[in-house]
């Protein structure tokens, strides 16, 4: 018998998927970024060697392969998003059997795109080492377009964002985050099977040398700019507040946090002062009477001054928003007395319950749990001469959505801006990768980003994707920084702005239709468990 007709989940691709998995997962960690800026992407290209090679040597049937490669995604996700277990459980109140289900569940449900690639590649494969390298790529594209896009998309922990320390990054104002991730898979896929596929010496040795040759070269080649010096620069004060988020919504412990906030606002040194999302927890009818005037007034007639201020607005009888509120001179005379920035991306289950689900939500202590969304491409905030495009916490893992308010290049921000609060996910992991996830957007777009957050992390980033100012996570303070606005467009810019993800997934299909077009098929027995044969 062989290791065919054995339970998929003993299959030895399996179990290697199961290694690949976690390797990919540590490749998102902060511990591992400690190391080196170029230890994930190693670490990360070893992880999908693993699945490479057993996918070459161990698998002759689609469900094998869908097997393997949904375990690889099963793995990489649930480590990659393990910290959503710390939201459900610690601060939702929900029971742990539960939370950990969801969790599993979830990363589990979102790797059915995955078993999709194994399946597709195993079920039109050609055998010829570049020709599936080019199905895989393409297969592997069309999920991770997948993820990021079917029912509102969560795409986090997408594989381009492991590429941030090596040259590949230079990728990114040209392709994005899903191309680069995708030109990543298309090199090593490569180089593994034509290692282990190649007819000639030549192709085994000559692959690999050719493309690790073409890295080290793009290397040298310097970040082509797209953007330029825009304006005067603008000094800034970020706040980070460090509340506790099992505090947050506690009415007798909200006295000091509102106190400790307002007098950052009013006394900061910064032209700009920004304060994260929900820095102020409670809907205007809420508050404190006098509290928000006051804040107000320094911020009227007169005042070079300006603020972003998290916090939600309207009340339970007509709706509310995760909201950003922008206070100026310029803005007091809008109609609101402010300008306003609605969260356009809700967080499904924490800020909108979907259609059957309202039982599921009961069960977590969510103060705040079904807002209403704002628009799509919402006007910037303007600073003096800058215009500041807010986004509020995950938002920015939605470059395609960001990239729709560079439509009109006049209208375009100079500088990105994002509020956020990863109190709910704990002290490290997701604060590591939402950092990244924010250099990558500065990168696509080449504009500098401010963030303030409650807990970490507070940085300025500039237009390469480096962070050049930084707050202590998990510390209380005001990070007093400078930035200079930029302008112009990226061609990631201009084409996600008008057609979205939909190029990648056109670039998808050419790679898929080019994997499989004009080489001969060949069947595939299995070599006595320890390979396959070409007939």
């Amino acid at each position: 018998m062989t290791q065919f007709s054995s339970p998929l989940w003993r299959h030895r691709a399996v179990r290697w998927a199961v290694a690949g998995g976690a390797l990919h997962a540590l490749s998102l960690s902060p511990w591992c970024a400690a190391l080196h800026q170029a230890a994930p992407a190693v670490v990360q290209t070893m992880a999908l060697c693993l699945l490479l090679v057993a996918l070459w040597r161990d698998v002759s049937l689609p469900r094998q392969a869908a097997a393997a490669t949904w375990t690889y995604g099963t793995v990489w996700l649930i480590g990659a998003t393990g910290w959503m277990y710390v939201s459900l459980h610690r601060f939702g109140e929900m029971p742990a059997w539960l939370a950990l289900a969801a969790v599993v569940g979830l990363c589990a449900a979102l790797s059915l795109y995955m078993a999709a690639v194994g399946w597709g590649w195993a079920r039109w494969r050609r055998q010829v080492w570049w020709a599936d390298a080019l199905l895989f790529s393409g297969l592997w594209l069309t999920a991770e377009w997948a993820r990021a896009v079917i029912f509102t998309g969560f795409p986090w922990g997408a594989s381009g964002y492991g590429m941030l320390g090596v040259p590949l990054v230079k990728l990114a104002p040209w392709l994005g985050v899903y191309g680069l991730g995708c030109v990543w898979v298309l090199m090593v896929a490569a180089s593994v099977w034509a290692i282990l596929g190649g007819r000639s010496g030549k192709a085994r040795v000559g692959v690999p040398l050719l493309l690790a040759g073409a890295v080290l070269g793009l290397s040298k080649v310097p970040l082509h700019s797209f953007t330029q010096s825009h304006g005067r620069v603008l000094s800034v004060s970020l706040l980070q507040g460090n509340v506790a988020q099992d505090e947050k919504f506690v009415s007798e412990r909200q006295v000091p946090m509102l106190i400790w906030h307002a007098r950052q606002i009013v006394s900061a040194k910064g032209q700009l002062v920004i304060a994260p999302e929900t820095a102020i927890p409670l809907l205007p009818s809420q508050l404190p009477e006098g509290y928000w005037d006051q804040i107000k007034r320094s911020f009227g007639s007169g005042s070079q001054r300006y603020a972003l201020i998290g916090v939600p607005l309207g009340d339970f009888d007509v709706g509310y928003t995760n909201s950003v509120a922008g206070l100026s001179a310029d803005a007091m005379a809008m109609p609101e007395g402010m300008y306003r920035y609605n969260k356009h991306h809700l967080v499904p289950f924490g800020e909108v319950i979907p259609l059957g689900f309202h039982w599921f939500v009961q069960m977590m202590n969510m103060p705040l749990g079904d807002f209403t969304r704002g628009p799509l491409n919402a006007p910037p905030f303007i600073v003096q001469d800058q215009r500041i495009a807010p986004n509020i916490c995950y938002e920015d893992l939605y470059g395609e959505e960001i990239a729709a308010r560079f439509r009109d290049e006049r209208q375009a921000p100079t500088i990105l801006a994002n509020v956020s609060n990863l109190a709910w996910f704990g002290e490290h992991v997701a604060i590591h990768q939402h950092l990244q996830i924010a250099r990558m957007r500065s990168l696509e777009f080449q504009l500098p980003t401010l963030r303030a957050t409650n807990t970490g992390a507070t940085v300025v980033i500039d237009h390469d994707g480096r962070v050049i100012h930084a707050l202590e996570t998990n510390t209380r303070g005001v990070l007093e920084a400078s930035v200079q606005g930029r302008t112009g467009i990226t061609p990631f810019a201009y084409w996600a702005s008008r057609w979205g993800l939909w190029p990648m997934f056109a670039l998808a299909v050419l790679l898929i239709a080019a994997g499989c077009a004009g080489v001969r098929n060949r069947t595939l027995a299995p070599l006595g468990g320890d390979g396959l044969a070409i007939h």
